[in-house]
């Protein structure tokens, strides 16, 4: 007799209030136990949803209409609770700190097998037996909020594998974690999926990092894609759907990986290990008539006759003298006169720098190295424990969008703060960013990569002399990455001053003119962009690892433009995307 499927899904379809079409159409599909997955698909395709579908959010939570049969291990998830189905469920999201309940590992991981009446005797082995399947056993006497990024994902998966599920879902695990915390993640899940047996289901952007020196192979065998209408629309085996759907995934604007996609792109195999690939991006490079070279701006970069562009950076709009970063320094400041306030110690010292109009500035750093704390800081939102910050108050894209969002519909969000007569501003940012057919629904209700487009899209909205944003392309599929990219780069041209955190390098090679790199507590590089990147001793000391696309392009050119033609080339390949900044509105 065949075994119980650890997940069948039968004709599920999903619809949303307010929405004119289904999320997800139709979708047919049978995981079998110890089989992983991968999910595909652009922003909006449904990968979200088929996830909540699949743990029950919807439709119990979410108000929606579920159609078709979901069960996991067996049981139905209309039938059952979303109690009752976190038994057989285990979920790692990109956020793990959105998970945690208890303000200690140990009770973390305590929690779950508590829940399910474990003998108490039991308990303590099985914790002991769980770290050590994700390398974190020297984690178990720590606080849950002192931990770093990867050591939190570990403890997350820990806690949603103690309970042996039959699934395990993973959303996006790697997408706020630098490159040490994501290889770390990534050899506990593979060691404590070994160790557990679940069924898996992954979605990933950062497909390269993930899979690691193997590959595609490295990715789970069997893939299914998503269309932009929610229907499945290839399944099979992983390196075979890529193979076949690499030009209609990459013009769709899914992340893929550098193999699929330079196949997509060059139509030769093999990726950069192949003559004929190699010799396809070099004529990426080659200069176009008309071409923007989208160099780093203000760096007398020539043109292509030869002549220095003039410069585009403008004055001094914000600066940093001095700051030291404490999140102890609000408290601190809050407590009384009389009372002996402990000494927070510091996150950064002796931080200089400034932003200019017109420049648009990485802050690059591992996790836990205070790059959301500098953001916070400089945004005034935290007060620095040291120095000052001078300058107009700038606008601020938080890492979590929820955080910032204050209106009960989309196009509320964008217009709240501007004048009454600011329609046309509100429609075209929001068609700018994909968000007009989304512009009746609530912030809340819109899947993780539409939450974080309008973050940035409301903000962008409003005339600041400078914009701070944090991690503002994570979750976002590759058409809305290059979509930001590009409206930074307008924001920028108008006279604006971008200053944005993100461990995604490639993206950072594209859009940035110059990078400030924080490691050891404090500030230890910045400069052009290309230098940066090309500085073994900043990269070893900040953690950064170059993509392997990238560490080609800084070895084969030595012209920041060539490389921005290369990179722009590659996106222009994605149905819809603009490389290129619209030159419209007045300075400000």
């Amino acid at each position: 007799m065949p075994a119980e499927p650890a997940l069948q899904l039968t004709d599920v379809s999903v619809e949303f209030p307010r929405r004119d079409s289904a999320v997800l159409r139709g979708v047919t599909l049978r995981l079998d136990p110890g089989e992983h997955l991968i999910v595909f698909g652009a922003s909006g395709s449904g990968k979200s949803t088929l996830l909540q579908a699949i743990t029950g959010v919807v439709p119990h939570t979410v108000l929606s209409t579920l159609t078709g049969s979901v069960s996991v291990n067996g049981t139905s998830t209309i039938d059952a609770s979303v109690v009752e189905l976190s038994r057989h469920i285990g979920v790692l999201s990109q956020d793990p700190s959105s998970g945690v309940c208890l303000p200690d590992v140990e009770q973390e991981l305590a929690l779950p097998l508590e829940n399910r009446a474990v003998p108490p005797e039991q308990i303590s082995a099985r914790i002991d037996h769980a770290l050590a399947a994700v390398g974190a056993a020297g984690l178990r006497q720590r606080q849950t909020d002192r931990l770093s990024g990867g050591e939190g994902q570990r403890v997350a998966l820990a806690a949603s594998l103690i309970a042996e599920p039959a699934l395990l879902l993973l959303d996006e695990p790697t997408s706020m974690l630098d490159p040490a915390g994501l290889t770390a993640v990534r050899q506990a899940i593979d060691a404590a999926t070994a160790a557990f047996g679940p069924s898996v289901v992954l979605v990933e952007h950062r497909l390269d990092d993930y899979a690691g020196p193997a590959g595609i192979a490295g990715l789970p065998e069997r893939a299914v894609v998503l269309g932009d209408d929610g229907r499945v629309l290839a399944d099979g085996d992983t390196a075979a759907v890529l193979a076949g759907s690499a030009g209609q995934l990459n013009a769709r604007g899914c992340w893929l990986p550098l193999e699929t996609e330079l196949l997509a792109v060059t139509g030769r195999p093999g990726g950069l290990a192949t003559p004929e690939v190699r010799a396809a991006l070099r004529a990426l490079a080659l200069p176009r008539e008309g071409d923007d070279l989208q160099a780093p701006r203000g760096l007398g970069m020539p043109n292509d006759d030869g002549a220095s562009p003039a410069p585009r950076i403008g004055d001094t709009v914000l600066t940093a003298r001095n700051v030291c970063v404490s999140r102890g320094a609000e408290l601190k400041k809050r407590r009384r006169p009389r009372r002996t306030a402990e000494t927070a110690p510091a996150i950064l010292k002796h931080v200089n720098f400034e932003l200019r109009r017109g420049e648009i500035t990485a802050l690059l750093g591992a996790n836990g190295t205070g790059k959301t704390s500098l953001l916070l800081t400089l945004a005034g939102l935290l007060p620095p424990a040291e120095g000052s910050v001078a300058g107009a108050r700038p606008g601020m894209v938080f890492q979590n969008p929820e955080h910032q969002f204050v209106a009960h519909s989309v196009v509320d969000e964008v217009r709240h703060g501007l004048p009454g007569d600011a329609g046309r501003l509100v429609k075209t940012v929001l068609d700018q960013h994909r968000l007009i057919h989304l512009a009746d629904q609530s912030p809340f209700r819109l899947s993780g990569g539409e939450k974080r487009r309008l973050s940035v899209a409301a903000m962008l909205a409003h005339d600041r002399p400078s914009l701070l944003a944090d991690e503002p392309t994570f979750g976002l599929d590759r058409r809305d990455t290059i979509a930001t990219a590009a409206a930074f780069r307008q924001a920028a041209a108008a006279g604006r001053a971008i200053f944005f955190s993100s461990h995604d390098l490639r993206t950072v090679a594209t859009l940035a003119d110059r990078a400030v790199v924080v490691a050891e507590h404090t500030v230890i590089a910045d400069g052009a962009i290309f230098d940066v990147l090309r500085d073994p001793d900043v990269l070893m000391r900040a953690g950064l690892r170059l993509p392997p696309l990238l560490d080609w392009l800084l070895a084969e050119f030595d012209s920041a433009p060539d490389i921005r033609r290369v990179l722009n080339g590659l996106d222009a390949a994605v149905s819809g995307a603009t490389t290129a900044p619209q030159l419209s509105g007045s300075r400000v």
